[in-house]
């Protein structure tokens, strides 16, 4: 085990693999190019290591040149894209190949794409030693593989965290020992949200809220938000599968995350066997779900006050506000039971200060929390 910033790794890909993949993947494109003079193009930062030992293991006339881009920042990869280097100039009419330190979504791999298509290359093509085959997003063909690996976050060998573990010459993989996944239950005013935003920073966990998920997917017209959409548009519910492959999204773009607190979802039983198997197939499962607890009267005490500071018509009306608690109770009390049968289910006080609320739900949780030394 390595312990880098404040997380654990263990030994994933000794140095030995590494090469034997790297010296597969010169012999494979060796034979495609003995005759030709290829441009190797390394991807930076990651790629600096590979590169190195790529070229000692070419046997052919070749040149080297770098782009540099950037999508990841910790552990999380941030959606965004930057170039820092651009392509070089010298490559008009060249047989050019990019050689990438790892590919997961493909959002590096697009930009790629984009960069060399406005060029006047002969031909490009993509050589990627690392390859996590169960997220990419299948949009181009990977001509050169050197290990296919699963979707877990890796250091060493040019891969790095927050800058650390570069200079490694095996690479090490995040330890998910630790990994927490809640359900966190409450009527409306119960005060979720507000703790889920504590607990995700005290446990490094990921929030996935329904809410949010929907409102993402819709406003940004994805092909499950398009989908969500046209149930809305008649009047119909978004049925439970559509839901799940929206969380089921959430979860596959964050596998660095500790753990995950689902709120607003599961509703309903079906819901959540559906939640039990998505995350069996993940080697994941459910460790608590709990309840905020609190009287009625002062939820709608509070929800009225909110309301008068969010202009929400739903928390100005007491009569809303009860439907909104017998709903929840009509759907909880199965859920309750469910879960309970699994010995997961647990109820905290949720009338206090923030800090002695958090307090509470921490109790539970470090039940689950297992140190690493």
């Amino acid at each position: 085990m390595i312990k880098l910033h404040d997380k654990v790794f263990k030994p994933f890909l000794s140095e030995e693999q590494i090469l034997a993949a790297i010296d597969k993947m010169a012999a494979e494109i060796a034979s495609d190019y003995k005759d030709k003079t290829p441009i190797f193009v390394g991807v930076l930062n990651g790629a600096f290591m590979f590169v190195s030992d790529f070229l000692k293991a070419y046997p052919y006339p070749c040149e080297v040149s770098f782009v540099r881009l950037s999508s990841y920042h910790g552990l999380t990869s941030t959606g965004i894209v930057e170039t820092l280097l651009d392509v070089p100039d010298n490559i008009e009419g060249r047989d050019v190949i990019i050689l990438e330190d790892v590919i997961d979504t493909g959002r590096t791999l697009k930009q790629l794409v984009h960069l060399f298509s406005g060029t006047n290359v002969k031909q490009f093509k993509i050589a990627s030693l690392f390859y996590k085959s169960e997220i990419y997003n299948g949009e181009y063909a990977i001509d050169y593989v050197g290990l296919e690996i699963p979707n877990n976050f890796i250091v060493g060998y040019g891969l790095d965290y927050k800058e650390l573990g570069r200079n490694l010459r095996e690479v090490y993989q995040l330890n998910q020992g630790n990994m927490i996944n809640l359900v966190l239950f409450g009527k409306p005013g119960a005060g979720k949200g507000t703790q889920a935003g504590v607990l995700k920073e005290k446990y490094n966990l990921k929030h996935i809220s329904t809410g949010d998920v929907f409102r993402y997917n819709m406003k940004n017209d994805t092909e499950l938000g398009k989908l969500a959409k046209s149930y809305i548009d008649r009047g119909d519910l978004v049925p439970d599968e559509v839901t799940i492959d929206m969380l089921k999204d959430e979860v596959e773009k964050n596998p660095d995350a500790a753990g995950f607190i689902f709120d607003g979802f599961p509703r309903t039983e079906a819901q959540a066997e559906a939640l039990d198997n998505f995350l069996e197939s993940k080697n994941m499962q459910v460790d608590a779900t709990i309840a905020l607890e609190a009287e009625d009267d002062i939820l709608v005490a509070r929800l009225l006050e909110r309301g008068k500071e969010s202009g929400r018509s739903d928390d100005q009306d007491e009569n809303k506000i009860r439907n909104r608690f017998d709903e929840y109770n009509q759907k909880t009390a199965p859920l309750k039971a469910y879960y309970d049968k699994q010995g997961k289910f647990h109820s905290v006080n949720g009338i206090g200060e923030i800090a002695e609320i958090t307090e509470r739900l921490s109790v539970v949780i470090d039940q689950f929390v297992v140190i690493q030394e």
